[in-house]
């Protein structure tokens, strides 16, 4: 946050804030290339090959081993994503700190953005029954991802006041979502024109080289923000010759002990944490979903991410206006009511019918980008001043694609129904439980307590 008399409109340009919209924009891609429709099938297809399935088997009940554990093929995505964000449990929080106590923000973004494209990149790797390696490259493009989003968020505070904060969010989670629709429509054309009916390596090909070419956008894209954003030392950014890393360390230890100070912060985040969960579950996990429970093809799922996608940049937009007249949280809360509705319309989808497929999709991107982009500018509200990379640290491991508890769950019930419906009808219970928790919180007292000046609504 602004220090008090500081006037953050007056020091930072359209230009400024338009680079911070464009990383939305660069990594976006990974998300939704990758993430949301091509990896999901794409991994669990070679790890059928792996556990002994033909190419193209359909209800492959096959089992692979991956350091002597008996996993089922269907299982090992949403296990890996699991895995992923444990690690980040321990690294984007530490990843916030350094945020913090560094004088410069934009080498670690660029550190952890390119780190992430090159393991996107060298999926390309991916062949044959290689399903190991490419669950290693995923975990750690997966990590980088959610570290270069943690330093990405810090600049939020930096760039907008209280009352322009839900504003600046909800564009930069627009703009993403309309960069992230681009490339996918290229992705769609690609499948459209190359696929060969009948041939699934051929098909399984293109799907790699779609994720390769996410790599290449979000690295690409990256250069923007690292030209047009500026530096914005924290007050308590490092002044000394000291090692950034151990006094992020020695800060992030400080900073978990004095969490207590601001529970109510903690009960947002909590509640945060449990609904955006199952948000994160549903965005990983649709690909799969549609092409394994209801036998749609790709070039299906790749039109209903493309609706998702466009719809969710006018959603963000719409939300994010419906925030100006009735506050964030209000705004939060009815697009959480919708997604319970999507949810359980999920469960009754029928089979080899794209259409119903596609009309959820439809609904779900209005409410995607405004629940997510509220949120976020919501967060920045209950962070004390100095300690924004820190607090988006513990945010970040349940923003985008590094959900756990979701796809942890959906894994262990497919594991033991080999039902994806039941997976996703699980999912119910995130929503319900956050949107409760969210409800309760008194977000205007815990803006104060934290020590800064609320926004007219919320």
């Amino acid at each position: 946050m602004a220090a008090p008399g500081t006037d953050l409109t007056a020091t930072t340009g359209r230009r400024e804030r338009t680079g911070w919209y464009f990383y939305d924009w660069a990594m976006s891609a990974f998300s939704t290339t990758v993430l949301t429709v091509f990896l999901g099938p794409f991994l669990t297809t070679v790890t059928e090959i792996a556990a002994g399935c033909p190419l193209g088997t359909d209800d492959c009940t096959g089992r692979v081993h991956p350091f002597g554990i008996a996993v089922a093929a269907g299982s090992f995505y949403p296990y890996v994503v699991s895995l992923s964000v444990l690690l980040t449990v321990f690294v984007l929080p530490v990843m916030g700190a350094v945020a913090d106590r560094a004088a410069r923000k934009k080498p670690l973004l660029a550190g952890a953005a390119f780190l992430g494209a090159a393991a996107t990149v060298a999926m390309v790797f991916v062949t044959g029954d290689r399903y190991w390696l490419g669950g290693l490259l995923f975990l750690v493009a997966n990590i980088a991802f959610g570290a270069a989003v943690v330093v990405y968020n810090s600049f939020l505070p930096q760039l907008a006041g209280p009352d322009e904060r839900d504003k600046v969010s909800s564009r930069g989670w627009a703009l993403g979502y309309l960069g992230g629709g681009l490339l996918l429509a290229a992705n769609l054309v690609a499948v459209m024109l190359l696929s060969v009916d009948g041939d699934d390596q051929r098909t399984l090909d293109i799907a790699r080289f779609c994720i390769v070419s996410a790599g290449l956008w979000w690295a690409a894209f990256t250069l923007v923000p690292l030209r047009w954003l500026k530096e914005h030392p924290a007050a308590g950014a490092a002044t000394t010759r000291g090692n950034v890393l151990t006094d992020g360390f020695k800060q992030l230890g400080h900073t978990l002990r004095s969490l207590k100070a601001y529970p109510l912060t903690l009960f947002f985040l909590l509640a945060y944490l449990i609904y955006n969960d199952g948000i994160q579950t549903v965005i990983a996990l649709a690909a799969q979903f549609g092409s394994e429970e209801l036998d749609l093809g790709q070039s299906t799922l790749i039109v209903t991410i493309l609706i998702v996608q466009f719809l969710a940049f006018g959603g963000a937009l719409a939300l994010g206006a419906l925030a100006a007249r009735i506050g964030a949280r209000k705004t939060v809360l009815l697009s959480l009511a919708l997604w319970l509705v999507v949810i359980v319309a999920a469960y009754w989808l029928p089979a080899g019918q794209p259409l119903p497929f596609m009309l959820l999709g439809a609904g779900i991107g209005i409410v995607l980008g405004g629940s997510q982009a509220l949120s976020r500018s919501l967060f920045s509200q209950l962070i004390p001043h100095g300690k924004e990379g820190e607090y988006y640290g513990f945010y970040e491991i349940s923003d985008k694609g590094t959900s756990w508890l979701g796809p942890l769950l959906f894994g262990l019930i497919f594991q033991l129904t080999d039902s994806y419906r039941l997976g996703i009808i699980s999912l119910v219970v995130f929503f319900v439980v956050g949107g409760v928790l969210l409800a309760f919180v008194p977000i205007r007292r815990a803006i104060t307590a934290v020590g800064n000046t609320p926004p007219r609504l919320l």
